[in-house]
């Protein structure tokens, strides 16, 4: 049963204060671990003046509520998400707006920010029913952070050119620090934006958990205007398998026209 252990270890780490903690465990996770990126080149980019900043209220208004994608349920007060910037260490400055873009936090600076978590909705087996396979289809789903941020003048698109920057620059791995958890990150590499947007830039994370095999997972940063969106979705299914856990299209998509 050690897929239905890894399931239940990964729904497990969903009380952990720091999204990050998703990928090593809550604090009985390895200290270190081996990531592999993918990010994108900028795409989109507009010469039309920014808009005006967003307020930290307008964002949690603008956030993705309940009913607004089909087959997806919210958690608008998730407690795992970390609050500040601060819960966050990069131990290189051109890394931390990667570091920020996997926990749900602005990439680049600003007091206008919002988060809370998507999670696919499953059927629950009753008590009888439940042997190693309906364990693991229970554990089926997949969650993702979304974060939202917005900034004056330009301040959207020179912290989406961070994150692709940061990318570049960090190509050779960097340490994240967060709530007591560690993880080393061994590479970043580009991968494919979603294209949406004013904006986007990408990148996937391949974390080697434990002995078990490893986890690889997406993250997508978009910019409407003058709002920065993130997405970063952990498959606890897929956890150890292998298998890349991407963000659902129908997430990103929803929140995307949400901020035009």
């Amino acid at each position: 049963m050690k897929r239905s252990s890894r399931a239940r270890t990964g729904a497990a780490a969903t009380v952990c204060v720091l999204s990050l903690a998703l990928v090593t465990g809550c604090g009985g996770g390895p200290q270190g671990g081996t990531m592999e990126a993918a990010a994108s080149p900028r795409t989109g980019t507009s010469d039309a003046p920014a808009a005006k900043a967003r307020s930290a209220a307008e964002l949690e208004k603008l956030l993705l509520a309940k009913g607004d994608v089909a087959g997806y349920d919210v958690d608008p007060g998730d407690e795992t998400l970390p609050k500040a910037k601060s819960a966050v260490k990069a131990d290189r400055p051109a890394c931390a707006p990667l570091a920020y873009a996997l926990s749900g936090l602005p990439p680049a600076d600003t007091d206008a920010s919002a988060n809370n978590t998507v999670t696919s909705q499953t059927s629950t087996p009753s008590p009888e029913a439940l042997d190693e396979v309906s364990v693991e289809g229970a554990f089926d789903v997949d969650m993702t952070i979304v974060g939202l941020s917005s900034y004056e003048g330009d301040g959207a698109e020179k912290a989406v050119e961070a994150v692709s920057d940061g990318i570049a620059a960090c190509s050779g791995g960097f340490g994240i620090a967060a709530d007591g958890e560690k993880l080393r990150i061994t590479k970043v590499a580009a991968g494919k934006a979603s294209g949406k947007g004013d904006q986007s830039v990408a990148f996937a994370v391949d974390s080697r958990t434990d002995d078990e095999g490893t986890a690889t997972f997406d993250v997508d940063v978009v910019r409407v205007g003058s709002t920065v969106s993130t997405y970063y979705t952990v498959d606890f299914a897929s956890l150890g398998s292998g298998r890349a856990a991407t963000v659902p299209a129908a997430v990103l998509d929803a929140q995307v026209d949400k901020l035009k």
